[in-house]
């Protein structure tokens, strides 16, 4: 078993790990000072990278992947899977429900709002094989929609919240990125090569948390122009909303995960149903609910096919804007999203734990995608462009060009700005935390000052990007990121693998030891009770059968 160690220390009133708050600190602020004083030569040379790293290493991407389902999947069904994190006496600390809700709304809430109609249509127009425009093109782009937020995406999220929640709870480590490695490195963790995975940890999520929160914003002053004309989508109501939902989430913040998190990640789902279920009952129920059993059966019987198509034999590098994108998007985003999987799922069962993440979230994802964007293709087919031109001129909009088209639209156009609203406060307030763990050492309950602190960083930093027009640049930065930790997460597979066969071995070498001192104990309670028995047959043969005096004493 490991040592219970910290690397928080006091810092200007702060519960930090010095060595990663700072050098986060000071790499971040560099970093966005280059990215806004050279924007132009900054955007070219990402986008130059991103192009580099898409065309030559797809295939590491796609191959990594799938190697992370197959991973989660053989976790969930071999011996490892009666483990539960936390020890054999831990329960969860939520209920189904709102864990269900927390890692749901932290892990792809916003984006089913923004691509659930603006994939499904791009894949149509421009699909990857066959003739643009037709039935067949408009089942591909479903299944392609469905290959991009399904099992594989879960499963990158899957293993990352794993492997910390198994260290974290079982080996009694730090909830940080790099107690995940403690079977390679030991104790050195705590040093200079557990400070660097940390940080690249953080730059990572406060780029992607800084990039997803000022696009969001974008995209919120985009509805709320399309509902409410008066309101101007400029560069002026994004900073308002910006400070508006930093303020939020910051209050969720210091309320704390079993509050604040837990109650806003409930409300969004409860609101995102009541969507989802408004659109399946005022659109075309009998084809969406048709549609979702057809692009479900179609994502199952060519799932192997979809996940390991490689675009081999194609000139083209549609798989490098789409899939590959996903991929590295989603490795990129998993320190975040993982960490905060695994704080909120203490007391579950490794079985559990997997098919709770993989399954359920992706048959909802599923059903989102199909109710808006099967709907939408339906649209398209019968020769209405509505849609298709929204997508082409604005993706923002899409959602409420959308709900136009039924019943009660500019109803449902209001609930679904505050849902996006709800979602990105979701996002910005469980990113905030998890760098909260990552900066303190990985304390879970850190003081009030840091959450603060790193909530309200979160949000001046997207102001300044996006006033500085950075924001595009650092997006693909974060995709970048997406090709080490891949590499790093194949690590963390044998990594993990090692911390729960030990535990495993432990297990058995503990049940055999008792298995044997039960039955000794079976053994010899067995020959007390035949001792016990047989001293009573020679206590009542005595008395059955008295002894006769001896004639010769008379």
């Amino acid at each position: 078993m490991s040592k219970v160690k910290s690397d928080t220390k006091k810092s200007f009133g702060l519960d930090v790990n010095g060595p990663v708050f700072w050098s986060s600190i000071v790499f971040l602020v560099l970093t966005i000072a280059l990215v806004l004083i050279f924007r132009k030569d900054a955007e070219e040379f990402f986008s130059a990278t991103q192009v580099a790293i898409t065309s030559s290493m797809g295939w590491l991407f796609i191959l990594s992947v799938n190697i992370f389902v197959a991973y989660c999947l053989y976790m969930a069904f071999s011996r490892f899977g009666k483990i539960r994190l936390g020890g054999k006496d831990a329960k969860p600390e939520f209920t189904t429900s709102a864990w269900f809700a927390m890692l749901f709304s932290a892990g792809m809430g916003i984006g089913l709002l923004f691509w659930s109609i603006a994939e499904p249509i791009n894949h149509f127009q421009t699909p990857p094989l066959g003739e643009p425009g037709t039935p067949a093109a408009a089942r591909q782009a479903m299944n392609f929609t469905f290959l991009h937020w399904g099992l594989h995406a879960w499963a990158i999220y899957a293993l990352v919240a794993l492997a910390l929640a198994y260290f974290t709870y079982n080996r009694q480590l730090p909830l940080t990125v790099r107690s995940a490695f403690y079977p390679f490195l030991g104790e050195r963790i705590h040093g200079m090569v557990g400070h660097v995975i940390d940080i690249l940890a953080v730059i990572a999520t406060l780029f992607g948390l800084a990039t997803s929160l000022g696009l969001g914003v974008q995209q919120v002053a985009a509805g709320l122009n399309h509902v409410f004309p008066a309101i101007v989508n400029d560069i002026t109501t994004q900073i308002i909303l910006i400070v508006v939902i930093t303020g939020v989430a910051t209050i969720s913040v210091v309320t704390g995960v079993d509050k604040g998190v837990r109650i806003l990640s409930e409300w969004n789902i409860r609101v995102a149903l009541f969507i989802l279920v408004a659109v399946m009952v005022l659109g075309p129920t009998v084809f969406i609910l048709g549609s979702y059993v057809q692009n479900t059966g179609s994502y199952i019987g060519n799932f192997m096919q979809l996940s390991f198509w490689n675009e081999a034999y194609s000139t083209r590098n549609w798989q490098g804007s789409w899939t590959v994108f996903y991929w590295a998007w989603w490795i990129s985003w998993a320190p975040f999203v993982g960490i905060f999987i695994a704080r909120v799922s203490k007391g579950r069962t490794i079985k559990e734990f997997i098919l709770g993440v993989l399954i359920a979230p992706s048959l909802l994802c599923f059903l989102w995608m199909t109710a808006f964007g099967s709907t939408a293709l339906r649209e398209t087919l019968a020769g209405d462009p509505t849609i298709a031109e929204a997508v082409a001129s604005d993706m923002s909009t899409a959602l409420f060009v959308f709900f136009e088209q039924l019943p009660f639209s500019t109803i449902l156009s209001v609930i679904g700005v505050i849902l996006v609203a709800g979602f990105f406060v979701t996002s910005a307030d469980s990113g905030s935390l998890v760098v909260v763990s990552l900066t303190s050492g990985g304390k879970l309950n850190p003081s009030v000052g840091i959450r603060v602190f790193w909530a309200l960083a979160g949000g001046a930093i997207a102001a300044v990007l996006l006033i500085g027009g950075g924001l595009q640049a650092l997006q693909t930065a974060v995709i970048i990121t997406g090709l080490p930790f891949a590499i790093i997460l194949l690590l963390m597979c044998i990594s993990l693998y090692r911390g729960l066969s030990e535990e495993a071995d432990e297990e058995t070498r503990l049940g055999k030891a008792q298995q044997r001192k039960a039955y000794q104990q079976l053994v010899a309670e067995m020959l007390a009770r035949r001792a016990q028995k047989q001293a009573v047959k020679t206590v009542e043969s005595k008395q059955d059968n008295p002894v006769s005096p001896n004639p010769d004493t008379l």
